[in-house]
């Protein structure tokens, strides 16, 4: 199975596992499964981190390049056809940094996975609860 991480979901992932449902966390340590993300993700972290609303050990991205090095993902690039589809994907709201990610997962046949429930309630793309 290939899953797009929300960001959410990688950064508990990386410091607070117990976050995450069980079975979803087993999905995720699944070897034969393949963890992609967003660069928006990277973005929102340093964001977060820049606010205070996330502590990390160390600069934010010297903490990105670190966790990434440590627990590799696969890059989904945000190229032209993923901001394209960012404007025609339905939505309850107009974040951004949320529909980049949902245009993502359907632009590479990716499964979602995020306890958001605003983009829970989206039935366009396919998702996985964390």
């Amino acid at each position: 199975m290939k899953l797009l991480l929300d960001t959410h979901v990688w950064i508990w992932a990386l410091l607070q596992p117990d976050q995450i449902a069980s079975g979803t966390a087993g999905v995720l340590e699944d070897a034969k499964n393949e963890l992609w993300l967003s660069p928006v993700s990277v973005w929102e972290l340093l964001m977060l981190a820049e606010r205070g609303r996330v502590e990390l050990d160390r600069a934010p991205a010297q903490w990105v390049t670190e966790a990434l090095d440590a627990w590799p993902v696969r890059d989904a690039p945000l190229n032209r056809a993923v901001a394209l589809r960012s404007r025609t994907i339905d939505l309850p709201h107009d974040d951004p940094a949320d529909r980049f990610i949902t245009s993502t997962a359907l632009e590479y046949d990716l499964v979602l996975v995020t306890r958001d429930a605003r983009l829970l309630s989206s039935r366009e793309v396919t998702m996985m609860r964390a």
